[in-house]
């Protein structure tokens, strides 16, 4: 199944992708220049944790997660299928 990547921000800097089998929650995680992050987007969106980034690229990270919202949850559907 892989790491499907569902898009990109802010150039190259930021890639937001699923990791397949790894919980069943709905959650996104934010590869940037420095780390990666994961992201909850229920109950609520928020951040689930984070490995490096940056307080401003978190920041920048879980903007980028609400703006586009729907179009995780399309990926994630497509991807796993619920």
């Amino acid at each position: 199944m892989g790491r499907p990547t569902i898009f990109r921000a802010a150039g190259p800097r930021f890639a937001f992708l699923f990791f397949s089998r790894e919980e069943a929650r709905l959650h996104v995680h934010a590869i940037g220049p420095e780390g990666e992050a994961r992201f909850w987007l229920e109950p609520e969106i928020g951040v689930a944790r984070n490995f490096g980034l940056s307080e401003r690229e978190i920041r920048e990270a879980l903007r980028f997660v609400e703006e586009h919202e729907n179009e995780v949850r399309a990926g994630w559907r497509k991807h796993f299928g619920s």
